[in-house]
């Protein structure tokens, strides 16, 4: 399978989200399934993963909901409260769905930098743990070393992370970042998000080259099999289409083996979310 292992949708009419640039922007508007679903027919993609846009405990049942009606979302990443004592309960609602498929929580923007280490965090972590469910890691680069000490106190926690920990790509910087994720990439079985890099470079002037290092220094860390293409549309429209992402990630990325190439853009995912199941 080709799998998109990160997307979004959105109805401003039904959520809040306060991240999201004012008018004018190319994201202020619905962006739904049947605006996708395209998209991935015409680049041969058999479908996604949807992942939450919002800090809002309703977005994770109209996701489903979504994925229910359009089968090419094969999975959901939702947001829940990771401190809510009812925790438990909320989950066990949830996983009644196949298509639930792992949790994510905005941690980059959090103030405080080992928001993911206090006790209420990591007991909701541990929740997870204990039900195989994946933890999607929204952060920046000073957050990689508390996904060490996160590791090392949930080490059943299956993780990955989104956005390549978000470098900054439109500086050319790989100090720091680099050694970085040289480091998390000991933990066994980490995975990575190869996706919302153009939004990180020049949104007017990036080119695919801009993305090379980044791409290259993950590639020799991580391996095939740990990483996933994900196109972080409709977010991605800030500097480019979801066509140019992957022809910039595949230019970036250079010629590889098909079954290697096969491994990133679809078959990490499909093991990590454990699509077979669906």
């Amino acid at each position: 399978m080709r799998i998109d292992a990160h997307q979004h949708f959105w109805d401003l009419d039904l959520f809040p989200y306060p991240w999201m640039p004012v008018d004018p922007s190319p994201l202020r508007r619905n962006h739904l399934p049947e605006d996708l679903v395209g998209v991935l027919s015409e680049n041969r993609f058999d479908g996604s993963i949807a992942v939450q846009a919002t800090v809002d405990a309703r977005e994770v049942s109209w996701l489903l909901e979504l994925a229910d009606r359009n089968p090419f979302v094969l999975g959901v990443v939702g947001w829940v409260d990771l401190t809510d004592p009812d925790l438990g309960a909320t989950l066990d609602h949830l996983q009644k769905n196949p298509k639930f498929k792992g949790v994510r929580h905005p941690v980059h923007d959090e103030p405080d930098v080992d928001w993911i280490l206090r006790p209420a965090v990591i007991g909701g972590l541990r929740e997870l743990a204990r039900r195989n469910l994946p933890f999607d890691l929204l952060l920046r680069p000073r957050h990689l070393p508390v996904v060490l000490q996160l590791a090392a106190t949930v080490p059943d926690l299956r993780l990955v992370i989104d956005h390549i920990a978000k470098p900054a790509i439109s500086t050319g910087a790989l100090d720091g970042w680099a050694d970085d994720m040289e480091r998390v990439a000991a933990i066994p079985e980490l995975c990575v998000k190869m996706s919302g890099m153009i939004t990180e470079a020049d949104h007017s002037k990036w080119k695919a080259p801009d993305l090379a290092p980044y791409v290259q220094h993950v590639l020799r860390c991580f391996g095939h099999g740990r990483l996933m293409f994900g196109s972080d549309w409709p977010v991605c429209k800030l500097a480019g289409s979801w066509k140019q992402v992957l022809a910039a990630f595949t230019q970036a990325m250079g010629p590889q083996p098909m079954d290697l190439r096969g491994e990133i853009l679809g078959d990490t995912a499909e093991r990590f979310y454990n699509l077979q199941g669906n």
